[in-house]
């Protein structure tokens, strides 16, 4: 079973980073977009990120184009949206495919781990979320519509 630290994803800035860097933290990992309802999630999103990176929680945004043409902007205008809309302050990576046979391999592996909805295995929509223990593990899977608020208490049992 691979673990998370063994994938590597290019970040918004166009650097390829490996995982590997979070090891040993509980991370949060997001498809987002800048034009979808649920995009205000990214305030609630960062405000996880700020209150719990301390304890070793972070947050990783992948922005993705596949849900109603919602992510239409290049890296540098998803940046600046984030930053002025948000002041997100949480890692963000460059777009990538979270369905299809361009999936990103991160994302294959998500989906493959935790499976949605009646044992169903793609993305629906903007804003699902997948929860890593500190050893690499997917342990959660939450709805686009699960408000980030509503995820601190699973947070506190794997931040300790």
């Amino acid at each position: 079973m691979s673990k998370i630290d063994q994938f590597s994803a290019r970040t918004i800035d166009g650097d390829e980073q490996s995982l590997a860097e979070y090891k040993g933290k509980v991370m949060l990992i997001v498809n987002t977009a800048s034009k979808c309802g649920f995009t205000p999630q990214y305030a609630g999103l960062d405000k996880l990120y700020r209150d719990n990176k301390d304890r070793g929680l972070v947050v990783l945004g992948f922005p993705c184009d596949q849900f109603g043409h919602q992510e239409p902007g290049d890296e540098n205008e998803i940046k600046n949206f984030c930053s002025l809309s948000y002041d997100v302050s949480f890692p963000m990576f460059a777009k990538i495919d979270v369905n299809g046979a361009n999936a990103h391999p991160l994302y294959k592996h998500l989906t493959k781990e935790k499976k949605g909805l009646l044992g169903t295995t793609s993305v629906k929509w903007n804003f699902t979320k997948f929860l890593v223990d500190r050893e690499g593990n997917v342990v959660e899977r939450y709805a686009p519509t699960d408000k980030p608020e509503s995820i601190a208490k699973d947070l506190k049992k794997y931040l300790g």
